[in-house]
């Protein structure tokens, strides 16, 4: 009977230990952080990663990606909001703080998706324009449906290179061609041209490389 009782009470405990780490996740903010990047490149996303979460150890907080830019470390990161500073404050060893947005969903129409999306792009915020562009895409329909999901798949795939994945960038700019094969001339100030030409080139020359919209 003892026996009994011990293993219903320690089954029970770690159900409650479940469900207080599931309800501390769910209270939880998201925050895409941006440290300012004086010497790092994407081959060095995954120590850096590494070297983040150990700096936060102890804390509340989920580290899930690093991603590196020429500008910027962005770190996607979970934490209660009251413990954005002290996070932040953790991170200064890696880089210094040039800002965070709270990422949460937002009804946003359809062309200030896409000049959102423009400038995330033109920053080398690759994940943040994928957002952007993924809410404008699901406002369309049509060639402007596809068109739109091609240059999603650029922006995709250029955040797989911020993490040293090149591999997989090359793989999903092949994907990206294709929807944007039949496409042409400007949309929303974006070359569609230019894009083409420039995703052709990495795929023909197995390099990979930067540009503006």
């Amino acid at each position: 009977m003892f026996q009994i009782l011990r293993v219903f009470h320690i089954n029970l405990q770690h159900n409650i230990n479940k469900f207080m780490k599931s309800l501390q996740k769910k209270i939880m903010d998201r925050f895409m952080v941006h440290l300012k990047n004086s010497d790092y490149e994407p081959k060095d996303a995954k120590n850096i990663l590494s070297n983040s979460r150990d700096l936060t150890y102890g804390m509340t907080v989920t580290i899930r990606d690093c991603r590196v830019s020429s500008k910027f470390i962005e770190l996607d990161v979970s934490v209660h909001q009251n413990n954005l500073e002290l996070l932040l404050e953790k991170l200064t060893s890696i880089g210094q703080i040039d800002h965070s947005r709270h990422i949460i969903e937002e009804e946003i129409e359809k062309n200030q998706l896409i000049k959102d999306g423009i400038f995330y792009f033109n920053n080398e915020r690759f994940w943040e324009c994928h957002e952007a562009l993924e809410g404008a895409w699901k406002q369309c329909t049509g060639d402007e449906k596809e068109l739109i999901q091609g240059l999603i798949l650029v922006a995709a795939a250029l955040v797989h290179y911020q993490k040293d994945e090149n591999t997989i960038c090359l793989s999903v700019l092949g994907r990206a061609l294709k929807k944007l094969h039949s496409k042409s001339g400007e949309y929303y100030k974006i070359n569609v041209d230019m894009v083409k030409q420039k995703t052709i080139e990495m795929l023909d020359k197995k390099e990979i490389f930067t540009f503006p919209f």
